[in-house]
Order: structure tokens, then C-alpha cells, then sequence
């Protein structure tokens, strides 16, 4: 973004700086992708100015834009290389997408809020992310039509690991989760592999809760 403000690039290299490489996200792609994506166009207007600060917020409809760290650490840990199809569960404001489609070939990302939807296609096409492909639905079902995938990432907590998600995975592929109760989870990273799943607990985090069929109820 050219036309920005300086303040901003400013303060996103140091957000990258200090709050993301300081805490040991080493991946170069990643590291690049934060840099670029203009974070503060994903929050209102009057939260602009606390875009880059060390914790979530709020994007209305109770829903949340996670911390920057969050963000890298569960984009570093889908290990992608730049030529990998990706599926995110819960685009919210569409920041988690953003940053993976500086990354990847293509993004699909499923929205079951129409008002967050709607909000954040229009920023896609603002911004020119036309790797970002985009539906309305319960997320936790996946997209069979675009399967399999080679990452998937899901940035709300559910009560277990969704079985389809697992089912439109590659064979090697990796899927990042939140798991446990409503106000606690555990960041799994999980690969499916020829004789199940390996999976890899990356520690403790909070996020909002994954609903629909395969999540917890409405």
C-alpha cells in the first residue's frame, strides 16, 4: 500500500519485530507477509490506531481479530512453502486470510456471519486479493467441492476436531485447530498421514467459539 500513512509500515515492522520474531516465528514468508498485509484496514476506524497492539480485538458481531503473534505462530505452523491450497475456518475480518494469501496459491475461506461476509469480500476486492476465494456457510463441514487441501486452518475454538476437515486433507496434509471448553483451548497441529493422524499440542490459547454441525451449537 503506497499511499499509506507512514506511521503504519512503521508500526508494523515493529509490531513484526517485537512481538512476532522476538518470540521465535522465524519463518521467512510469514515474517514478509505481516510486514505487507495493512492490518490496520481490518479493524474499525476507531480501533486504527490500536490495529498493531500486542492483543485481539473486537470486529463486532462477537467476533474478535486475533492477536498478531496468534496469527504467525498458527501460519508458521501449516510449514507452507508458497504453492499450497489452503481452506480457513471462520474468515471474520478477513486479516488470518490476508496474510496466508501473500503466501500461498489460493485461499478458500468459509464465513457463517452474512454481515462479517459480506464486510470483508468487499475489503478483498478492495485490497486485490484475488486469491482469496470466499463463501458463506458452516465452515465446519468444509468445502468438499474444492477438496482435498493442502492446509487447513481454523481460527474459532471447537469442542472437538471436526472429522470432514481431517476427511479434505492431502495425505500429509496439516490442519491447525483449537480445541477444548468455551473459554480455554489448546492449539493443536495436526497431520494426516497414510496410517491416521499425528498430532502436536502448540499450547494454550482462547478464542471464540466454532459453531455449526461439526462445532458447538448455535
Amino acid at each position: 500500500m503506497t499511499d499509506e500513512p507512514t506511521k503504519f509500515s512503521r508500526w508494523r515492522r515493529d509490531m513484526v519485530e517485537k512481538q512476532i520474531i522476538a518470540r521465535g516465528v522465524t519463518d521467512p514468508l510469514v515474517i514478509q507477509a505481516m510486514i505487507e498485509v495493512p492490518r490496520h484496514l481490518f479493524v474499525s476506524e476507531a480501533l486504527v490506531d490500536s490495529a498493531y497492539g500486542d492483543f485481539p480485538l473486537p470486529i463486532g458481531e462477537g467476533q474478535t481479530i486475533s492477536q498478531p503473534f496468534i496469527i504467525a505462530e498458527m501460519t508458521q505452523s501449516l510449514t507452507l512453502t508458497g504453492q499450497e491450497r489452503v481452506l480457513e475456518i471462520g474468515t471474520g475480518s478477513g486479516y488470518q486470510a490476508a496474510v496466508l494469501s501473500r503466501i500461498v496459491y489460493r485461499v478458500y475461506t468459509i464465513e457463517r456471519n452474512n454481515a462479517l461476509y459480506l464486510r470483508t469480500r468487499k475489503l478483498f476486492d478492495r485490497l486485490k486479493y484475488h486469491n482469496i476465494v470466499t463463501r458463506y456457510s458452516d465452515g465446519t463441514t468444509g468445502w468438499k467441492a474444492e477438496s482435498p487441501f493442502d492446509a487447513i486452518i481454523v481460527t474459532a475454538g471447537g469442542n472437538r476436531i471436526p472429522e470432514p476437515l481431517v476427511n479434505q486433507l492431502i495425505e500429509g496434509g496439516r490442519l491447525v485447530i483449537p480445541v477444548g471448553g468455551l473459554h480455554s483451548q489448546e492449539l493443536l497441529r495436526i497431520e494426516k498421514t497414510s496410517t491416521g493422524i499425528k498430532t502436536v499440542n502448540l499450547g494454550g490459547c482462547r478464542f471464540v467459539k466454532l459453531i455449526g454441525e461439526h462445532g458447538w451449537p448455535a
